[in-house]
């Protein structure tokens, strides 16, 4: 209801888009619905309603919002459901701060109206690159310290070789201060090197910090000037625990990034959640990369979809580096989860086309799966952008359920199931038949 008022208020048309649609790559499978009437041809459940919000931009349509259901066949999370409620929006003739500004009066009322709390604007912003260096995650919770500081100039003057070795590798050393961590049993900090190399990680350097310097099995390979230069560094305190990763980039900073969260559990860190009077933690992540790279099929992919718009000054990167090429995207996060993610949109039809080459689509897939999104395109389209909060997630955060399903009605379990109803459950053998489909024996 507050979402509804607010965006009747300023001028929004409210749209609903179609359920039975085609499928279309935006990043999960889809549900796919079998027709009765065209034999061996199937509609897809909407991921989102992408291209539909965007061709509703081109009609004419300046100011859109609605309040939709949408379709993933991904596997289940605690911060996942098969279909979830979304609130999608979209406007032409803006950019970004006009996106910022909207979504930030959004927050600013509904978070009054639902839990009669304040939210402090304009939000802070993060690179991607920032908060993955600070955070090892790209939806940081900001409620807490223990942020990752990379020690690779100390690490590569120490005398251990697994620092050396991979930073002569191009890789790096990432640390972080557990506090009051020095106090755990050398049991406990086993597991907690099992837990790193678990998240991918070749094992976890560790110090005891005490008022003289540093204890531990490879507190000897770094000199006592190099001791000190790390506890300034990281600033820590006698009683605390030094932890570091020595690996490539990535896998340093979203190892520590993990075990980040866990030992904030842990040590009792997580304060209580906004609707008990705890932090409303909402930030903004920016210059988010247009593309990453998928190691299984050598090839780049879209980091959040293929009509993203990529920042005017790294066109020109399109062709000969991809991976230098900086997203007009933008991702909300609250208190450590994504709950919105948007973009700037293509409406160039001719840069349309360059990102399907970037993305080796081919003229048959483009047409098959949106040829029909393309043409609008070529008929020119105003610039515009959108964003798309999810409603379960976003309310998640505010009341601080450790699930979605605690906040829907009639959720699925972990397997998919429908406890109620008994859903996904087998068909008549008549109703395949009307279908033209026939169950494969395993």
């Amino acid at each position: 209801q507050a979402i509804r008022t607010f965006y009747h208020a300023r001028g929004f048309v409210e749209v609903e888009t179609p359920f039975l649609t085609k499928s279309t790559p935006e990043g999960a499978r889809d549900f796919l619905v079998p027709s009765r009437l065209e034999p061996g041809k199937f509609y897809a459940l909407p991921q989102s309603p992408q291209l539909f919000k965007q061709l509703l931009m081109v009609a004419g349509l300046d100011k859109y919002f609605q309040i939709v259901k949408c379709f993933r066949d991904e596997d289940f999370r605690a911060n996942r459901q098969p279909e979830f409620t979304q609130l999608d929006v979209e406007m032409s003739f803006v950019d970004e701060e006009d996106i910022y500004e909207s979504t930030e009066a959004l927050l600013v009322e509904t978070t009054t109206a639902v839990i009669d709390r304040e939210v402090s604007t304009p939000l802070p912003r993060l690179s991607y690159a920032e908060a993955m260096e600070r955070f090892g995650s790209d939806k940081p919770d900001l409620r807490f310290g223990m942020e990752l500081v990379d020690i690779s100039d100390i690490a590569g003057r120490s005398e251990f070789r697994v620092f050396r070795s991979s930073l002569e590798a191009g890789g790096e050393v990432r640390s972080m201060v557990v506090p009051g961590g020095a106090k755990f049993t050398r049991q406990e900090i086993d597991a907690l090197t099992a837990r790193a190399q678990e998240l991918g990680a070749k094992g976890l350097a560790w110090y005891r910090v005490k008022p003289e310097g540093l204890d531990g099995p490879i507190a000897k390979f770094l000199a006592d000037d190099l001791q000190q230069a790390l506890i300034t560094t990281l600033a820590a305190k006698p009683g605390d625990l030094i932890v570091a990763v020595a690996d490539k980039a990535k896998v340093a900073r979203t190892v520590l990034g993990q075990l980040r969260l866990d030992l904030a559990k842990e040590l009792g860190m997580i304060p209580p959640p906004p609707s008990e009077g705890g932090p409303i933690a909402f930030c903004w992540i920016v210059d988010v990369p247009l593309f990453e790279w998928n190691e299984k099929t050598s090839r780049w992919d879209p980091t959040h979809h293929p009509f993203t718009s990529p920042r005017e000054e790294d066109i020109q990167y399109l062709e000969s580096d991809p991976g230098r090429v900086m997203s007009r995207a933008y991702d909300l996060v609250l208190n450590g989860e994504e709950v919105a993610s948007g973009s700037i949109r293509i409406h160039d039809f001719d840069l349309q086309e360059s990102i399907f080459k970037v993305l080796q689509f081919t003229e048959e897939e483009i047409e098959g799966r949106f040829g029909f999104f393309v043409r609008a395109l070529r008929y020119g389209a105003p610039p515009h952008g959108g964003i798309a909060p999810g409603i379960e997630r976003w309310l998640m955060c505010l009341f601080g359920r450790e699930s979605i399903r605690d906040v829907m009605a009639f959720p699925k379990t972990q397997s998919g199931v429908c406890l109620l109803t008994g859903a996904p459950a087998p068909v008549d053998e008549a109703q395949l038949r009307e279908l033209g489909l026939r169950l494969r024996p395993e």
